[in-house]
């Protein structure tokens, strides 16, 4: 019996990229145009530093030294040598009610307008989100000058603190 001799065919294997590169083609722009862009803002805030109390931040020279106490969703807006402003009750589901602390405080500033400082005092429960828009709230308000839209300036110079017991009583109410 003769044997046959088996004859290995050795053949170069191409690799084929094109439906590769065709997903590619697609991918990379959908991933791009999904990309979501953020922008950090950073806002300078002035705090106590150990062993000072929020009362010798202030100046004693100033004329107005205002407020803003958070707590339980209620706002309190008030001068530390003038007493209580205003209080604002919750609006809706114990949201605080911003609108009505912006006007208060453009108001203010239109009386005050050298005043730049406010002092903000967050109860213990004040959540971060309601504390954030707070902040935002006391530092400007949008206004369209010349057809742009811009952040008028209330009162920028924030210093952040705990907010004092409530009266009457040891726990918030």
């Amino acid at each position: 019996m003769r044997r046959r001799r088996h004859r290995r065919q050795t053949a170069e294997a191409d690799l084929n990229i094109t439906p590769f590169l065709n997903l590619m083609i697609v991918l990379v722009p959908v991933l791009l145009l999904s990309m979501v862009f953020t922008q950090t803002r950073i806002l300078e805030l002035r705090f106590p530093e150990a062993g000072e109390r929020l009362d010798e931040m202030v100046d004693d020279g100033e004329e107005l030294a205002l407020y803003v106490i958070v707590r339980d969703g209620r706002l309190e807006v008030g001068d530390r040598n003038g007493g209580v402003l205003r209080h604002f009750e919750p609006v809706e589901e114990g949201r605080p009610d911003f609108a009505g602390l912006r006007e208060l405080l453009k108001g203010v500033k239109e009386r005050f307008p050298e005043i730049r400082d406010i002092r903000l005092l967050a109860g213990p429960d004040t959540d971060y989100q309601t504390l954030v828009t707070t902040m935002d709230t006391v530092r400007g308000y949008p206004e369209v000058v010349a057809a742009d839209a811009v952040t008028a300036e209330l009162f920028p110079d924030i210093a952040l603190g705990d907010a004092p017991a409530p009266e009457g009583g040891g726990a918030d109410s």
